[in-house]
């Protein structure tokens, strides 16, 4: 290996760790600033849209069907709800924690016009919603 394949590796384990601690500083800040009511994250979303149907995939793993809200209103998709904190097994330890945890709330605007919610699915940790123009 060269001297210059080692400062890249370096570099990216570096990079990846001060990704890492921003996240988690973010997330422990957050989580202290807000009451148990208020949504303490936003759950990461894949948008298909087309000209007359939008598919929305929502990344929630770990979030049963009935944990979860949505609200259609005019021009705006609201998809709130919790995720518990995980169990861990007796005799074990905390060693990272990354997925959040807690009341959760996206909001998602939404092109010109009304829409209906026509098709609705949790699969594989995601929700996917398929959304058309009335």
């Amino acid at each position: 290996m060269t001297r210059r394949d080692i400062r890249s590796w370096m570099w990216a384990e570096t990079v990846e760790m001060l990704d890492q601690a921003e996240r988690l500083q973010r997330q422990f800040f957050r989580l202290a600033a807000t009451d148990k009511s208020e949504a303490r994250w936003e759950p990461p979303v894949d948008v298909y849209a087309g000209t007359e149907q939008v598919l929305i995939e929502v990344a929630l793993p770990g979030v049963p069907p009935d944990r979860i809200e949505l609200i259609l209103a005019p021009g705006e998709l609201v998809i709130r709800g919790e995720r518990q904190v995980p169990r861990r097994p007796a005799g074990t330890k905390l060693e990272r924690l990354e997925i959040p945890y807690g009341r959760f709330e996206r909001r998602l605007g939404l092109g010109p016009g009304e829409w209906d919610l026509i098709d609705r699915r949790l699969a594989d940790g995601c929700l996917q919603l398929l959304l058309a123009r009335r």
